[in-house]
């Protein structure tokens, strides 16, 4: 009776109607799920500076607007696709560091720690890299326009343009350094918990 008992069990865990979402469940269970994270990340990289474009068309920013405000749009724009099209490398490179967490004990906090690690490094870059490009840009190409573009779209950060191109830099350095602080807390804490286990299971060994 318990042999019949058995086979039935692995008859109904074998069949269609009881498996067919079994690879969704290990798909679940490793470290490869995350890296929709990631990707879904560097999509939107490309898609930033697209953005940027569909912005300022349906606002009508260029439209009878002189040569040097067309020519130091097209200038921010190169910079800011710039930055996107490395930090879209900054993910999809960081991605494949999940396959080294795949075989741990505890898999969410490494991860999240990779995530808030990559997040805080790509944040940090694109501040850095927009803020002191585009303030340059502003500051050579646009300070004889500053009244028009005041009373036209109320841009005010631009009379802060040759500060930005010092504190941007220095922004988006502290930026990567706390978000890597955080991260290495949670890394601290996956290290310590998989040290542990490992422990407990060599001294029951």
């Amino acid at each position: 009776m318990k042999e019949f008992e058995n086979d039935s069990h692995e008859l109904s865990d074998e069949s269609p109607f009881f498996g067919f979402a079994r690879p969704y469940f290990d798909f679940l269970g490793k470290g490869k799920v995350y890296s929709i994270i990631y990707v879904f990340m560097a999509i939107i990289n490309l898609l930033i500076p697209l953005a940027v474009i569909f912005v300022v068309i349906q606002l009508g920013f260029l439209q009878n607007s002189g040569a040097r405000i067309i020519v130091s749009f097209i200038l921010s724009w190169l910079i800011i696709a710039v930055a996107c099209w490395i930090g879209f490398q900054l993910w999809w490179y960081r991605k494949s560091c999940l396959k080294k967490i795949e075989n741990a004990d505890f898999i969410a906090t490494p991860v999240v720690s990779e995530i808030v690690q990559t997040f805080g490094e790509w944040l940090g870059t694109l501040i850095a890299i927009i803020g002191a490009g585009v303030g340059i840009i502003i500051t050579v190409f646009l300070r004889s326009s500053q009244d028009y573009l005041y009373r036209e779209y109320g841009i005010v950060f631009l009379e802060y343009s040759p500060l930005i191109i010092v504190v941007a830099p220095v922004i988006g350095f502290f930026v990567i350094i706390i978000f890597r602080f955080i991260a290495e807390q949670f890394r601290i804490l996956a290290s310590i918990a998989n040290s542990t286990k490992e422990i407990a299971t060599k001294i029951k060994k």
